[in-house]
């Protein structure tokens, strides 16, 4: 199909009115993914011709559905200025120790790369200092830290919250709300903290169980790496990666050291970072790199009594497009599940939105760019809003939704946090279904989708995320479920998360109805959630409170 044919269906309907889905048409979702994850669209990475063509078929879908524009100048997009590095082959890639020499290859030992627009990474016997679980939190009494100087070092992290695996005999032991995951324990927060602390570079420790992926996962970019164009004050290190638990193991071990016992340790507020003495890390390898320029497309139906507020529905674009794998064969990355999925939700809702009566307040359609790399789209959004934030109601965003059919229940990412978490939580009862928090709380969901940059500045947020637990499905129940969700996560961020004729979307067609009947609600009302007073967003949301006052 070429990339200018159009591929939405006539809107006839394929369900009934009394559906638990209507009015979301799951076919119309399906045919959505199938054209996003063709060959066509050759994986949607940012900066290619795949973003191109996947930017001019949003806007002709926009317009075909009847949307204005909502981007920069009056157009269908924001510009978001990105920077994308790729690594080549290291001629140097080690750690020296008096008496031996560990290599470190990359995709098998380490896997590395850089958001910083140099020629060379050239990194000569750089001190290496294990910090924990790097995580400085005052408000938690808790400080990895302890004033070490970092500044030249190359910085050693596990991965997660201090209290992941902690029991009842460590300080940590459920200070950083037990197995569900804060930001602490995400690895961009890790990045963050080393670059703050002048650290040239940052590693982190993989494990399975913390991170919640295996290190295929880890190595799916290739030495790909996205940011967005920064200024000197905001420099991210120079090298950032991971280590595979058995190249950790084999570096600690000839520092005469055992990264099980550390491990313990880290879990209590007693520790101190560890300076590796007679180490010195070593990486030489020249990098790839330009400024790109990518989009964010917004579509809108403006509010016929309040425009000035909104309520905002979003899913990312991108994916991981095209790249070789170990046997030289070019693969691509479909993402027709993640985030296909949210796309098609968010067409569905905008198409669901014109069949119906102008709504009072107006209402945004959002396709992110560059979330896969660390929500580049919508921050830069939440940073350069083209609406009052402020007077944003809500933002609902839909991230890899389940395609095993009706389901009895759903799951809520992030659960307690405001009160239009409660709003679809009713919507779900009469549909029903009820909504669970999550199960697998330790992924830290909540801080990996493009809803997060716009609760930072405290917009109350819903983030459907059908991989936050096992779905209970009519046909087939949990075990059912179970088999749906380990098998998408086989595929998750690789090849094979491709479009299939032998989906049921109805359930991810549900999750979508929800979204929109609490959405269309807030459209058509002058209510404002609220964030919960034990929400870390709580603060800066009645921080301008007077803004919505009548």
């Amino acid at each position: 199909m070429g990339a200018g044919a159009l591929a939405l269906p006539a809107y006839a309907s394929s369900h009934s009115d009394t559906a638990s889905y209507a009015p979301i048409d799951p076919q119309h979702m399906s045919d959505t993914m199938r054209v996003l994850a063709s060959d066509t669209f050759e994986g949607r990475a940012p900066g290619t011709q795949g973003e191109e063509r996947t930017v001019a078929w949003l806007i002709q879908a926009y317009q075909q559905l009847g949307l204005e524009p909502a981007g920069d100048n009056g157009g269908w997009t924001q510009t978001v200025p990105l920077l994308r590095t790729q690594v080549g082959k290291p001629s140097v890639a080690k750690v020296s120790f008096p008496a031996e020499t560990v290599s470190l290859e990359q995709n098998k030992d380490i896997y590395f790369s850089t958001n910083q627009a140099v020629k060379l990474i050239d990194i000569a016997q750089a001190p290496l200092v294990f910090v924990g679980y790097g995580v400085h939190a005052p408000e938690r009494g808790w400080d990895d830290f302890k004033g070490v100087d970092l500044k030249g070092k190359v910085a050693i992290f596990l991965i997660n919250d201090p209290d992941f695996e902690a029991t009842k005999d460590d300080a940590a032991y459920e200070r950083f709300n037990g197995r569900a995951m804060t930001y602490y324990g995400r690895w961009t927060y890790k990045y963050e903290e080393a670059a703050r602390r002048g650290a040239i570079g940052a590693l982190i420790v993989h494990d399975k169980p913390g991170a919640s992926y295996g290190w295929e996962t880890v190595i799916a970019p290739g030495g790909e790496s996205f940011d967005i164009v920064r200024g000197k004050k905001d420099r991210p290190v120079l090298m950032q990666g991971w280590l595979s638990g058995d190249a950790a193991n084999k570096l600690f071990t000839a520092a005469g050291l055992d990264l099980a016992e550390e491990r313990v340790k880290a879990r209590q507020t007693s520790f101190s970072p560890i300076t590796i003495h007679n180490a010195g890390f070593s990486l030489k390898v020249p990098v790839k790199h330009v400024q790109v320029t990518s989009q964010n497309v917004l579509g809108k139906i403006t509010g016929a009594k309040r425009p000035d507020e909104s309520v905002m529905f979003g899913a990312h674009w991108d994916a991981y497009g095209m790249s070789t794998n170990a046997q030289g064969q070019t693969i691509i990355r479909r993402g027709a599940i993640d985030d296909g999925s949210g796309i098609a939700g968010v067409l569905e809702i905008a198409r669901a939105f014109k069949a119906g009566p102008q709504p009072d307040r107006t209402v945004v359609f959002a396709a992110w760019t560059a979330e896969e790399p660390g929500l580049l789209g919508s921050g830069w959004y939440a940073a350069h809003p083209l609406v009052n934030l402020q007077k944003t109601a809500a933002n609902f965003t839909m991230d890899v939704l389940q395609m095993a059919g009706p389901s009895r229940n759903g799951f809520m990412v992030g659960a307690g946090q405001n009160t239009v978490q409660d709003d679809v939580a009713a919507a779900a009862k009469k549909q029903g279904r009820t909504m669970q928090p999550e199960a697998m709380p330790e992924r830290g969901a909540f801080y990996r989708a493009d809803h997060l940059p716009f609760a930072r500045v405290g917009v109350p947020v819903v983030a459907m995320m059908d991989m936050a637990g096992y779905p209970d499905l009519r046909k087939g129940g949990v075990e059912a479920g179970k088999a749906w969700l380990v098998g998408y996560m086989a595929c998750y961020h690789q090849a094979c998360d491709s479009w299939s004729a032998d989906w049921d979307v109805r359930g991810a067609a549900e999750d979508v109805a929800l979204l929109y009947t609490v959405g269309k609600n807030l459209a058509f009302s002058k209510n404002w959630p609220e964030w919960n007073h034990t929400s870390e967003f709580y603060g800066v949301r009645e921080s301008s409170k007077a803004q919505r006052a009548d």
